[in-house]
């Protein structure tokens, strides 16, 4: 029963809208002014204040006093993923789902989160969710349902780059490779094992940078070429 008054205790704190709209704007794990997040909410400066003491108290933010400004920042990185995670059920349980919570006033996550984001150990994101069509339609992987396949014309291409789709199954890893749900634009990306190896050759080859000490990611101009260039179809395949 501890854990079920917890989980109220956060739920509470996350159903008012101009409180969701704060910690949505933290989304990336920046820190910003407790002016801007009460601008960004509508609220005034005062209002702001006990709504992001409220936050504060309740451990889902983080108060850094910087001079005389005070900025918040996420408490925690799972105060994060459980703020994705309850709009990825908002994106599945409504037709009309954009990159932003519907009907709440939430605004859009920064950018950069939504462009390219750490998610778990692989990457998040359009420019994920890009590669995975990509993936899908170059038939490198093969979807049925919720588990993805590695065809053998992927794991062809794939040691190319030195992954070798066989030797992920053998990491102790929960699977080879699965689909991941995106908020950002309701696309999938690809998780598992093989999602945290493209994850990594992407960060090896410098394709994309950690940004600061949030969860967005940079693409480099050569990444983001080089990211789209991964199974890119020829015209003659397109035709066949």
């Amino acid at each position: 029963m501890e854990h079920v008054s917890c989980i109220s205790q956060v739920a509470t704190l996350l159903a008012d809208p101009k409180r969701s709209a704060m910690i949505w704007a933290l989304i990336d794990g920046t820190a910003r002014a407790s002016e801007e997040l009460a601008l960004l909410a509508g609220l005034s400066p005062s209002s702001a204040s006990a709504h992001l003491a409220r936050l504060s108290a309740g451990g889902l933010l983080k108060l850094e006093a910087r001079g005389r400004k005070r900025f918040f920042r996420l408490a925690a990185p799972e105060v994060g993923a459980a703020v994705e995670a309850l709009a990825n059920v908002s994106a599945a349980s409504l037709e009309h789902q954009a990159a932003t919570l519907p009907d709440s006033g939430v605004p859009l996550a920064p950018l950069p989160m939504r462009r390219a984001r750490l998610c778990h150990d692989h990457l998040g994101g359009e420019v994920a969710a890009d590669l995975f069509q990509r993936l899908l339609d170059a038939g490198w992987v093969e979807l049925n349902e919720q588990r993805v396949v590695v065809t053998p014309t992927g794991s062809r291409h794939l040691a190319q780059f030195g992954i070798y789709t066989q030797a992920l199954v053998h990491r102790g890893r929960q699977t080879q490779c699965n689909c991941c749900s995106d908020w950002s634009d309701r696309r999938a990306h690809l998780g598992g094992a093989l999602g945290a190896s493209l994850m990594k050759l992407f960060v090896q080859n410098g394709w994309l940078k950690l940004v600061d000490e949030t969860r967005a990611l940079q693409v480099t101009s050569v990444g983001l070429r080089e990211i789209g260039k991964i199974a890119v179809m020829e015209p003659q395949d397109r035709a066949g």
